[in-house]
């Protein structure tokens, strides 16, 4: 890839780059948090709405799949039309869907709320994509990896921070939507007072059909892993949705061929840094959720009925075995942004790897104490940060400007994806295996063993990042600077010179 212009670089001061950094880790920490926020209230939204358990599990499945359709295009609008209008405009939406999430008094209404929501996944890869514009090369991986890491850190601070508000006997659901809606609020005036108009918009027509058919195979594809358990691994629906998401995955190739300015090139897609990261983002993704939810339903099972467990209510599962995780992850962001600069993307993706893989195994082999559990999940939240780390400087070294926000996107898309597999693989796990001869009355219960199996399996995804940072991404080494590969870090072939020039624009030198 070609060096940036004088044109192209940052003239972004010191402090300037510093409250830029600021306001988009802000957004970035508050859309992980829409995502975890109704995990621990589903239970109160079924009593309080008076509707099934199948019916509520669409209070997280609508967001995800709200993201799925809107992250891609609203990263590829960014990149066409400006950054940071579509920050705003994406950040005024959480607002709303916040709004109308705290007020709904009926499940659909509820439902839209979340749905809107949702569609501020997108506010992370158009962020990154700024950063790209804002900040000086030499900053540019630590800056990657703070944003990064707020991911990872909302998401554990929105379950502390809704056991917090739901810990009382006449707890209100509605209180943590209320609390989304401020922290919506005050990142959407931080991006408006703190974040530069974009400089670098590249035009052109926005691919709605590559939009519409990539959307449709997402929705086919999330569906039924979110809904499976619920509808039955076997059942013509989740089979029939599974063939569907094939099939229109097919024709959105097909269609980013034919049309002259795609959504997502496919060169760019299948480039092989872009598909390892991409790959990883899934691991990752599965990793982070297999953890708090392993770690949340196992710290609340009853011990005089299980044998194991630690009798924790909401709140001690999220403040005592679950926020230490949190803050570990934000912590270790500055750590794998230097990490990344010094050694590059794959050093610290093999990191990340292997603390993960240390983790989940500690947490296998040893759940009955609770320094294990804290110490286990601090070992995990450092290798999720890192990870996040990692996969924004693959992307941002190997695609040009003009396409980071859709790149970013679809990596977005992928750690979604892989929170989604890892919810449905936990909740399958711990529904299949329960203990018997339980007391009366008494709900089924997992057996011990289910636990295991889960943190047996996370551990296994993370040793899958590793071959992925081994020999997916072998010849990633250098460092990554300004969205353009050092020495030896563009991987092992250069994106494709239709891919590298394609929709470039001269940029003006001042900020637009």
């Amino acid at each position: 890839m070609s060096t940036p212009s004088p044109a192209d670089a940052p003239d972004a001061g010191p402090r300037n780059e510093t409250v830029i950094v600021f306001a988009l880790s802000l957004a970035a920490m508050v859309v992980s948090m829409m995502q975890t926020l109704p995990v621990p209230i589903l239970g109160l939204i079924r009593t309080d709405l008076g509707t099934s358990t199948a019916n509520v599990s669409w209070v997280t499945t609508a967001t995800l799949l709200s993201a799925a359709v809107f992250t891609p295009l609203l990263g590829r609008f960014g990149d066409q039309h400006g950054k940071k209008p579509t920050l705003v405009a994406v950040l005024g939406v959480m607002v709303a869907g916040s709004v109308i999430a705290a007020l709904a008094s009926t499940l659909p209404l509820l439902i839209l709320g979340r749905v809107l929501q949702g569609a501020a996944t997108a506010i992370f890869p158009l962020a990154l994509s700024v950063l790209r514009e804002e900040v000086r090369p030499q900053k540019l991986p630590g800056a990657m990896a703070l944003v990064s890491g707020t991911l990872a850190f909302g998401s554990g601070l929105a379950l502390v921070a809704t056991g917090l508000l739901t810990s009382g006997s006449d707890a209100d659901y509605r209180n943590a939507f209320w609390m989304a809606t401020g922290f919506a609020a005050l990142a959407l005036l931080a991006v408006v007072l703190l974040v530069p108009a974009t400089r670098h918009k590249t035009g052109g027509r926005t691919d709605f059909l590559g939009a519409l058919t990539l959307g449709t195979a997402l929705l086919l594809l999330l569906l039924p892993i979110s809904q499976g358990h619920e509808w039955g691994w076997a059942s013509g629906r989740t089979l029939g949705s599974f063939a569907g998401a094939a099939v229109m995955a097919a024709v959105w190739v097909l269609t980013e061929l034919k049309v002259r300015e795609p959504l997502v090139d496919m060169r760019m897609f299948v480039h092989r840094p872009v598909l390892m990261a991409n790959l990883a983002g899934v691991l990752v993704g599965f990793g982070m959720f297999a953890n708090f939810l392993g770690v949340s339903y196992l710290v609340q099972m009853p011990q005089a009925l299980t044998g194991y467990g630690f009798d924790a209510s909401i709140l001690r599962a999220s403040v005592q075995f679950l926020l230490p995780g949190a803050i570990v992850s934000l912590l270790a962001s500055p750590l794998g942004g230097h990490l990344v600069r010094h050694r590059g993307p794959r050093t610290a993706l093999g990191l990340a790897a292997a603390l993960g893989a240390v983790g989940f195994a500690w947490l296998a082999l040893d759940h009955q104490h609770t320094a294990s559990v804290i110490g286990a999940g601090l070992v995990v939240g450092a290798a999720v940060s890192f990870g996040y780390a990692a996969m924004p400087a693959v992307i941002m070294a190997s695609v040009p400007h003009h396409q980071s926000g859709i790149a970013n996107g679809i990596n977005s898309i992928s750690r979604s994806t892989g929170s989604a597999v890892g919810s449905a693989i936990v909740t399958t796990i711990l529904a299949s295996r329960t203990l018997a001869h339980l007391p009366a009355g008494v709900p089924p219960l997992p057996a011990e063993s289910a636990f295991t199996l889960t943190f047996g399996i996370g551990a296994a995804a993370f040793a899958l990042v590793g071959l992925i940072s081994w020999i997916g991404l072998r010849g990633r080494h250098g460092t990554v600077a300004g969205g353009t590969a050092g020495a030896g870090t563009a991987g092992d072939a250069p994106v494709p010179a239709r891919t590298r020039d394609a929709g470039k624009s001269p940029a003006p030198a001042g900020r637009g």
